[in-house]
């Protein structure tokens, strides 16, 4: 760890791995068009001058682009970790040496550890908040109502951060503007489905190197990541169960091609287990119990408590690290469990994330909701706001452009069309 003897200007593992991160992060950059455009407008117009700026994200590639980004447009920027497991040491240490951006996060930081940089992050008195996982406006809201004040508004990329700012509002806590970027079309439709996708599978692949053909998998959840997993994990060949406790969306998961089944049922059968719920304890001690000898169960929600750890703990015997980041637990019974990523977001603390060309609009939309706020302060009315349209369709447009990929436009007589009530049959 790095400190000085005035003031924690940075906390990370290895100042060292500098060379490595900044390698790493100029080759993510290539895949990532669309906030490249962005970073270059910032540049000229500095929206965020003088803006003090906490970004809890995961640290990663991808999350060095909107860092620089948001450095770029004259903001005062603090970068933390989201998630204990999810930081690449090189990529924090390249945006200290390289960058100059504070950033306080290492990879497998305990849970102290990561409450003392929510407040080191809120000690800069944020008037912009990037969150992920509502964990630092939490916190400001619990701990720290003086600095409210300050507040300029927050934005908020995953489904389960959006669930606790919904909670806030509802409680009558959410005082201030909340910028909903997870629900932006060009985020969710792509980070949420593709991403979480890929790099669930990238990241049990690398914990476990085994063969996906012809495996069971479940997949706890059938929202935007759900189906994404399910998709990916259908083309690699595994025979695919879906859980679920919406209706609508267990319709839509049968009519997509996939068994549906309830968690109770499914855990007999599986031999990979996948939550991506938001929820806790959505497997329980009851499901370890008849699950198969070897059963590998994974979350690729947000948070660690999608598999309830301490009742499988109950049952353990044994404990052991059988490959990195992936434990086997030996139960009483005999038979054993093995659990990758210690219940966390598999596919970062086992793999290195989503891949940049998706995180490029992710980011975007991140920063452009942070320029957003500031443009509009004063006007926005507390509780939670969309990313507007043509925010959306812009992001989209320079995405497509990037791609190389051309669309239509409506004709006149077609705009008249689409306008008119009076044009029938």
């Amino acid at each position: 760890m790095v400190a000085t003897s005035v003031k924690l200007e940075y906390d990370i593992k290895d100042i060292g791995l500098a060379p490595l991160g900044k390698q790493r992060i100029e080759w993510a950059g290539r895949e990532m068009p669309v906030l490249k455009q962005v970073r270059e407008r910032f540049s000229q117009e500095k929206p965020l001058a003088g803006i003090r700026l906490v970004a809890c994200c995961h640290v990663t590639t991808e999350t060095a682009h909107l860092a620089i980004a948001l450095k770029s447009a004259g903001a005062d920027a603090v970068l933390i970790a989201s998630n204990p497991l999810s930081t690449q040491d090189d990529v924090a240490a390249s945006l200290v040496v390289d960058y100059g951006i504070p950033v306080f996060a290492f990879k497998g930081e305990d849970t102290a550890t990561y409450s003392r940089h929510v407040q080191i992050a809120l000690d800069h008195r944020p008037q912009i908040i990037i969150d992920d996982g509502c964990d630092v406006v939490a916190t400001l809201i619990q701990e720290r109502q003086d600095q409210i004040k300050d507040l300029i508004g927050t934005t908020e990329e995953t489904t389960t951060g959006i669930v606790r700012l919904q909670a806030m509002y509802r409680d009558g806590v959410l005082t201030f503007p909340a910028m909903n970027v997870n629900d932006a079309d060009t985020k969710h439709f792509f980070d949420n489905r593709y991403g979480t996708g890929q790099s669930t599978l990238d990241g049990i692949i690398r914990a476990t190197n085994i063969l996906l053909a012809g495996k069971t998998i479940v997949v706890a959840g059938y929202g935007w990541c759900g189906k994404g997993t399910a998709m990916r994990a259908r083309g690699m060949g595994a025979n695919v169960v879906v859980t679920e406790i919406d209706p609508v969306r267990a319709i839509e998961a049968a009519m997509d091609g996939f068994r549906v089944l309830p968690m109770a049922e499914a855990a007999t059968v599986g031999d990979i287990f996948i939550t991506v719920t938001g929820n806790k304890h959505v497997i329980r001690a009851e499901h370890f119990a008849v699950m198969k000898d070897g059963a590998i169960v994974c979350n690729s929600g947000h948070f660690d408590i999608e598999i309830d750890l301490k009742a499988l703990k109950s049952v353990t015997d044994e404990v052991k690290v059988v490959r990195n980041f992936t434990e086997e637990y030996r139960l009483s019974s005999g038979k054993s469990i093995i659990v990758i990523g210690e219940g966390r977001l598999v596919n970062l603390a086992a793999a290195e994330g989503h891949p940049s060309a998706v995180m490029d609009m992710s980011f975007a939309n991140q920063a452009l909701a942070a320029e957003y706020l500031v443009t509009h302060q004063g006007k926005l009315e507390p509780g939670i706001h969309s990313i507007p349209k043509e925010v959306d369709q812009e992001i989209a447009r320079l995405k497509l452009q990037a791609m190389g990929i051309a669309i239509d436009t409506l004709t006149p007589a077609q705009m008249e069309y689409m306008n008119s009530w009076t044009s029938g049959t």
